[in-house]
């Protein structure tokens, strides 16, 4: 039995979503652990596109079974909304596939009414988030007065917990001159939905020990992206959960035995959505190229993304930071246009050289990159299969960031098809 778990080595939008999808062949569960429908993946099968935000990847596949973890907070009318767009794809949704923590914790309509306030009136320090509501629900978490899956089972009991968490939204909102929301109305709403609902519900940690002892194999699925934790990313430009591998454990409930092998997700440049430092960041006819050929837009938010060329100090950090196995690399082929490719080695910061991404957002907006680069080979690896039918130029930009993160590239994927991809090495074989 062999464990994966799959996390964005960057700020998100690496590519995750065709990866999980592409190992979950060999898997049997997979299983979401953080975030919300703020994560968007995007599936391309046989031409279909498949745009999932809160589902995890496997569910596109037969015979798999797909979990949503506690540690994931989830809207449900997104939720409902989401199963019936890809019903409608032929893909089924039911209890034999498809199953939610009961400790999951719920978006509710205020929590993204927050969030766009919030948004709205913070002028030059806004976050760049995607308006979910998922910051605020986490707060409500942490707080002790959230909503979570199984609150939906007693109208008793749900109305006590509305009647906690609205004391202390609408004492906000008042504050803020903003509509009260009524608990009557609300309640009426949420058990209008809770048997849709509640049909998915169970405990997961208990699940994941029968699978366990069935001797299956689980592949835990990330959102977004390590530079985008909310303790090890570029802070407070982060989202509001811990993105790293270990969250795989805490977001399910399992122990990190559990845990065999992590893989990093890592775009062969660098993207990012919202505000933030940005290293690497061009803003110039290059990144507008890399832009275009990579279709960088957000699922969820349609955001055109930031692009820059690739950050090897970052990647290397994300690596140590989460514990990172191996690396499936993506969208090579993006930069099959380019004369020369460039790769960051090394920080200037105050005319001094460094090794590592700053802890302080002021001097990660100070700092200069120091480049490496490489000749491009101006030939399509559009859809190449085999490493060794990539051009010279193309391996040996490859080859190097390999050698300078320190960790082997275990996939190379060459198109969004699920098909093209190259293996070189399977993490469920190791």
């Amino acid at each position: 039995m062999k464990n994966i778990v799959v996390v964005g080595s960057q700020w998100g939008d690496e590519g995750k979503g065709k990866i999980v999808d592409w190992l979950s062949e060999q898997a049997d569960v997979v299983i979401r652990f953080q975030g919300g429908h703020n994560a968007g993946h995007t599936l391309v099968i046989n031409g279909v596109t498949y745009k999932l935000r809160l589902l995890p990847s496997g569910i596109v596949r037969k015979n798999k079974i797909s979990i949503i973890g506690n540690g994931v907070v989830v809207d449900p009318w997104a939720l409902l909304e989401e199963i019936k767009e890809i019903n409608s794809k032929g893909v089924k949704v039911d209890i034999e596939n498809f199953i939610i923590s009961e400790s999951a914790n719920l978006i509710l309509p205020f929590h993204k009414e927050m969030d766009e306030i919030r948004e709205d009136t913070a002028g030059k320090g806004k976050i760049g988030t995607t308006r979910r509501g998922i910051g605020p629900a986490y707060e409500d978490k942490v707080g002790r007065r959230s909503i979570r899956v199984m609150d939906l089972r007693s109208e008793k009991n749900l109305d006590m917990r509305l009647e906690a968490v609205l004391s202390h939204h609408n004492a906000i909102r008042k504050g803020l001159q903003k509509k009260i929301f009524k608990k009557d109305k609300l309640k009426e709403d949420l058990l209008k939905i809770a048997p849709e609902i509640l049909k998915f519900s169970q405990p997961v940690w208990l699940k994941i020990d029968q699978f366990k002892r069935q001797k299956k194999k689980i592949l835990f699925e990330g959102a977004q992206g390590i530079l985008l934790d909310v303790d090890h990313g570029t802070y407070p430009f982060v989202t509001s959960s811990n993105t790293v591998a270990s969250s795989a454990s805490t977001g399910t409930g399992c122990g990190p035995d559990s845990i065999n092998y992590v893989l990093g997700i890592t775009k062969a440049y660098t993207t990012r959505v919202g505000e933030g430092p940005f290293p690497t960041e061009l803003n110039d006819a290059t990144g507008e190229l890399l832009g275009t050929r990579g279709k960088e837009f957000g699922t969820v938010t349609s955001r055109k993304r930031r692009c820059g060329w690739f950050d090897g100090v970052l990647v290397r950090q994300t690596i140590k930071i989460s514990g990172i196995n191996g690396i499936a690399l993506t969208k090579l082929d993006v930069l099959d246009e380019l004369e020369e490719i460039k790769m960051c080695i090394q920080y200037e910061l105050d005319g001094k050289k460094i090794d590592y991404l700053p802890a302080s957002v002021e001097d990660q907006l100070k700092i200069k990159p120091i480049y490496k680069t490489f000749p491009g080979w101006k030939v399509s690896t559009n859809g190449v299969k085999n490493i060794d039918e990539l051009p010279e130029n193309a391996k040996k930009y490859i080859f190097a960031v390999e050698d300078f993160i320190g960790t082997k590239i275990s996939s190379i994927s060459t198109s969004p098809e699920r098909e093209d991809t190259i293996l070189i090495e399977n993490p469920f074989d190791i």
